[in-house]
């Protein structure tokens, strides 16, 4: 399970780094244990330097609604009162057209779909990639550009986006 940790170190003060990762890891499998008893996907998880914004994006294959947020905010408000757990403001959103891809499900999901790729190693000289996603199998990643077909290392992606379409 691969999220977005943004300013870790500083969730929640002077905490240490490994009990702030540990606190991060288990709100992680909070809301993914919620979000999928509620039929959503977690796809991200952002927190503010404070710990004062947290920012939720949700998925499901037919797409996320205003009424979605809205139902998964009232939801997870509850849920982290009950939980204890410190924030001063909560976000839920849709992942966006330029929807984040991480884990190895998201891969398989949008097979056919336009992604833009990092790499983390460079790969012929090059770490940065836009292609059509065509086959994820035993953790390579075919990718095709001008034609041509690329395998990709899953564990080499740093990061992977959809590529909107206008």
């Amino acid at each position: 399970m691969n999220y977005c940790y943004n300013d870790c170190h500083n969730l929640y003060g002077l905490l240490s780094p490994f009990f702030v990762f540990n606190e991060t890891m288990e709100l992680l499998k909070l809301l993914e244990l919620t979000l999928t008893g509620m039929g959503y996907e977690l796809v991200e998880l952002e927190r503010s330097a404070h710990g004062k914004l947290l920012r939720v994006f949700i998925d499901q294959p037919s797409g996320i609604s205003v009424d979605d947020c809205v139902t998964v905010s009232d939801h997870l408000s509850r849920l982290l009162v009950v939980e204890n757990v410190p924030y001063d403001r909560l976000e839920v959103s849709s992942p966006g057209m330029d929807r984040l891809l991480r884990k190895h499900s998201d891969f398989l999901r949008f097979i056919g779909e336009s992604v833009k790729l990092k790499l983390r190693l460079a790969l012929q000289g090059q770490r940065n990639f836009v292609g059509i996603l065509r086959e994820v199998n035993n953790e390579i990643l075919k990718l095709e550009i001008d034609g041509k077909i690329f395998n990709l290392e899953l564990g080499n992606i740093d990061k992977a986006r959809l590529v909107p379409k206008l």
